[in-house]
């Protein structure tokens, strides 16, 4: 029996993508997919429109660049996975798109019949080794926003519209639709779903907003703490203005996945709450979801507004605020209708808050400042001196860090200062993702340069070579960073503090940690022809990341194998 191509499941899961506004379908190749690969061969062949296939050769790649698309895109994106096999083998990558809030529609498939069925014969595999009780939708269910199964061919279509709807919508994130293999080898009868369109804005009223203005013109000592607000489209910015327009400093702690406010503005108070939960007499949780830790941890005398679209996470299985209000609505449109209000301030309490910001401001730079001079005087390479290099050689350029870094985060953080709307991404999840998130950005991105700061111990949890693969076949290239310490610093740091006066710091035998036995890691990229360097000694660092970012201007992925003294 065989298909007329234009008319299966296949051609409806490209038909309904396509109308979901996907710009691309990111695909780690399964068998259960031939009904879609020929939907898009003849769309290709007849000049149809259809979304950008790419075939990439491992699931966390897949998961990973729609992951670095949408934080730029923002719009929901397809991703084809292959069974419960390769569902697991992204599951890291699908949970990390929800906690990044990420939308995307995620599909993989099995077997109904396993060839008991007239018709088509999905082949022994299913039967043997590929199907899971309960199906992959029950698998998928923990890790992401909405799983089901598409039941029938008839209905195919709009389960990706809804699924695309329901992904999109707050919070963001993927969804997970089991599509048997039974059904994409099915007559489809050609009606096609309805585009996706944007989700509407939500607003908190003026009723609400009022109280909270006037909580902010009575505060002494407000403080605005932040993680991801500038997720949103117009986010960042709307958080500029809002903390300009109040005088409030902003601190970003180290829970920030994402740049939310330039972190060389006067009123940037840092990464650490812990000063502000005695001192501040107004907390605004602007878009942040877990402040306080332990969660127990309540500010002494200040009172708590949150302000975000959906301040109690569904995906978090413990969360506390302390709220004493919420606005709840769209972040930025919120942030404006404050700004707005921003009249009638007292300005003597301004003018204390406004030196006392400065104050803090000039100290957190004395203290980089500091960092950085002895970085430089120091033998080897320390971490910060990498950094500070990589700030100097990436100013003017509009370029975008992504941080796959765990020892060396607030490092990163701090010393880069990545000052502009969407420039600073941390990678969320497990490690093991961020080549894959940075390529996706940089295929959101292209006209910009992406850097990937990474630790040896993530890098070695990547798929290497897929990631390659893919920046080489879709010319994504990325300078990548990586911080060697020969160890897995942070897991060592855990042994010590559990056990400090333990058996092995005792002997010496510290578990787990070392990885002084892996080979250069720069060389797993001479294979592809990209550009190599490692580094050992301080003055060689920066001329070696000069060569590295005009070979990614020239089209070549670099990576600069940095080994750092701690």
């Amino acid at each position: 029996m065989t298909n007329d191509p234009r008319f299966d499941g296949g051609d409806a899961v490209v038909s309904a993508f396509h109308a979901a506004g996907a710009d691309h379908v990111f695909c780690s190749s399964g068998s259960e997919w031939a009904p879609v690969w020929e939907a898009l061969a003849r769309r290709h062949r007849d000049g149809e429109p259809a979304p950008r296939y790419l075939d990439l050769t491992h699931e966390t790649v897949a998961v990973g660049m729609a992951t670095g698309y949408g934080l730029i895109a923002r719009r929901p994106q397809g991703v084809l996975l292959h069974a419960a096999p390769g569902l697991l083998q992204g599951s890291m990558a699908v949970h990390g798109a929800l906690l990044a809030g990420v939308p995307m529609v995620v599909a993989s498939s099995e077997s109904t019949t396993y060839g008991d069925a007239p018709g088509h014969d999905p082949g022994g595999q299913w039967y043997r080794n590929l199907s899971i009780v309960g199906g992959p939708h029950g698998v998928a269910q923990p890790f992401t926003k909405w799983s089901t199964e598409a039941a029938s061919v008839h209905t195919l279509p709009t389960m990706i519209t809804r699924a695309a709807e329901l992904a999109w919508r707050a919070p963001a994130g993927p969804a997970y639709l089991n599509i048997p293999l039974e059904i994409l080898l099915e007559e489809w009868d050609g009606r096609e779903a309805k585009p996706v369109v944007p989700p509407g804005s939500t607003h908190s009223s003026p009723e609400e907003v009022d109280p909270v203005a006037q909580l902010i013109r009575e505060a002494a000592n407000p403080v605005i703490v932040t993680e991801t607000t500038a997720r949103e489209a117009g986010g960042f910015e709307a958080l500029v203005a809002f903390a300009e327009a109040w005088h409030i400093p902003v601190v970003e702690p180290d829970s920030a996945v994402c740049g939310n406010f330039p972190r060389t503005h006067p009123l940037h108070a840092g990464s650490d709450i812990g000063p502000w939960m005695d001192e501040a007499d107004l907390i605004l949780l602007v878009n942040c979801r877990a402040p306080f830790y332990p969660p127990s941890r309540r500010p002494a005398k200040a009172k708590i507004v949150v302000i975000d679209e959906v301040p109690q996470r569904p995906h978090l299985v413990y969360q506390v605020l302390f709220a004493d209000a919420y606005l709840e609505g769209n972040v930025a449109n919120t942030l404006r209708q404050l700004t707005k209000r921003a009249k009638d301030l007292d300005e003597r309490a301004v003018a204390v808050r406004r030196a006392a910001q400065e104050e803090r401001h000039a100290a957190e730079q004395s203290v980089i400042a500091a960092a950085e001079a002895a970085a430089a005087e120091a033998r080897g390479v320390d971490p910060v001196l990498v950094a500070a290099t990589l700030r100097r050689l990436l100013h003017g350029q509009d370029a975008i860090v992504v941080d796959e870094t765990i020892t060396h985060s607030r490092v990163v953080r701090r010393h880069v200062q990545t000052a502009d709307p969407d420039s600073y991404f941390y990678v969320q999840g497990g490690l093991g993702q961020g080549i894959a998130v940075a390529l996706g950005v940089k295929l959101a991105a292209r006209e910009r340069p992406v850097v990937l700061t990474i630790g040896d111990g993530a890098f070695t949890y990547n798929p290497v070579i897929p990631s390659y693969d893919a920046s080489d076949a879709y010319e994504l290239p990325l300078l990548i960073v990586v911080f060697n310490n020969r160890v897995y610093k942070s897991m060592n740091l855990n042994h010590r503090r559990f056990y400090p006066d333990g058996a092995a710091a005792e002997t010496g035998e510290w578990l787990g940690t070392d990885l002084h036995r892996l080979p250069r890691l720069a060389a797993f990229a001479e294979p592809f022809g990209m550009h190599t360097e490692t580094v050992d000694t301080s003055e060689v660092l920066a001329p070696a990341l000069e060569r590295a970012l005009k070979a990614v201007a020239e089209g070549t992925t670099a990576v600069v194998d940095v080994l750092v003294t701690r």
